[in-house]
């Protein structure tokens, strides 16, 4: 397959890269590099199923040549990020995710969006399934991603539904690995970072909310599968418009094309989280608590319910081995 990758030089875009090209796959990454970095595909450069473009997704898209599939990656994804960059996040997940739709629809590709846990926003349901609508405040400081992504994905569903665009969704729980910038602001890269500098760890509230970490390997293999799956749907049956508009608005998922949860349904708080870092690193930091930002999620769990039973897919890699694979890369970037 050729593939085009947008967000290619990020943290996920350019593990995907990897594993695609592994599997014989030619890809092409696109990137405007406000958040992902050259350095991560720097070892792809040269390698003739690999091809780099430096571009901002949300201007006019055009690729020569056949394309089979468009995987939409491209977003600011950590809150330090989108909350400095809100009117870019809103653009990417809007503007951007309009025209690789389009590009898809024009090349006849399958298309894969990267969505995200955050749909669910302040979750009162743990754990989340897909057909939980979620606890979101959209006018909030994280509503600028939360909604940048709600918004994707009913577009999403609306090119499937109304133009018979062979999609996919993917809802991404918090990841973890190489390739992550010491600096991004999320939890287990913050946590190793300061750790191995000796700084104290910064917990918001008093870290009893919970979160649940994938492994970067683990969470790329269960997006391929996706990508990979054969629709379920004929072409006639998702382009019959007048289904679109007079089916039910349920929360029954029954098809390939609906969101599926990607993440480890291993659950900790967060200052457990801190405290088995704290102990694989051999640090003697101290952890402090800040205070709780704004709509900050108490929970975040994924049911992959789902997963298991449409992919065959579920973690393989313990968090305890993933903390040590990731801090071994940090102990690198930090010397260097």
């Amino acid at each position: 397959m050729r593939i085009l990758i947008t967000g290619g030089a990020g943290f996920l875009g350019s593990h995907l890269s990897d594993l695609l090209i592994g599997q014989g796959h030619d890809v092409i990454a696109l990137d405007n590099l406000i958040t992902g970095r050259a350095e991560n595909i720097s070892h792809l450069i040269g390698n003739p199923k690999f091809s780099f473009v430096k571009y901002n997704v949300c201007d006019y898209l055009h690729v020569d040549g056949q394309l089979d599939a468009v995987m939409h990656f491209a977003s600011p994804a950590s809150p330090q990020d989108y909350l400095e960059m809100p009117i870019a996040t809103l653009k990417v997940g809007a503007l951007g995710t309009h025209k690789a739709l389009g590009l898809a629809k024009a090349k006849g590709a399958r298309f894969l969006l990267a969505s995200t846990s955050e749909v669910y926003g302040d979750p009162l349901l743990n754990p989340q399934p897909e057909t939980y609508w979620g606890n979101v405040n959209p006018i909030g400081a994280r509503g600028v991603y939360d909604e940048a992504k709600r918004f994707a994905e009913a577009m999403t569903m609306a090119y499937h539904r109304y133009h018979g665009v062979d999609t996919r969704i993917v809802r991404i729980f918090n990841t973890y690995g190489p390739r992550m910038r010491p600096k991004d602001g999320r939890v287990v890269s913050n946590f190793i970072v300061q750790a191995l500098q000796g700084k104290p760890l910064t917990v918001f509230g008093d870290g009893s909310q919970t979160r649940s970490f994938c492994y970067v390997d683990d969470l790329v293999r269960g997006i391929v599968a996706l990508l990979m799956v054969k629709s379920d749907k004929s072409v006639a049956e998702r382009t019959d418009r007048t289904k679109f508009l007079t089916q039910k608005s349920d929360a029954i998922l029954d098809s390939i094309h609906d969101p599926v949860n990607i993440g480890n349904p291993r659950e900790l708080t967060v200052r457990g989280i801190a405290e088995i870092i704290l102990k694989i690193t051999g640090s003697k930091s101290v952890i402090e608590e800040r205070p709780l930002p704004a709509d900050d999620p108490k929970v975040r769990r994924p049911d992959i319910t789902r997963a298991k039973s449409l992919l065959d897919w579920e973690p393989k890699v313990e968090l305890e081995d993933g903390i040590r694979k990731a801090t071994e890369y940090f102990r690198q970037v930090i010397a260097r």
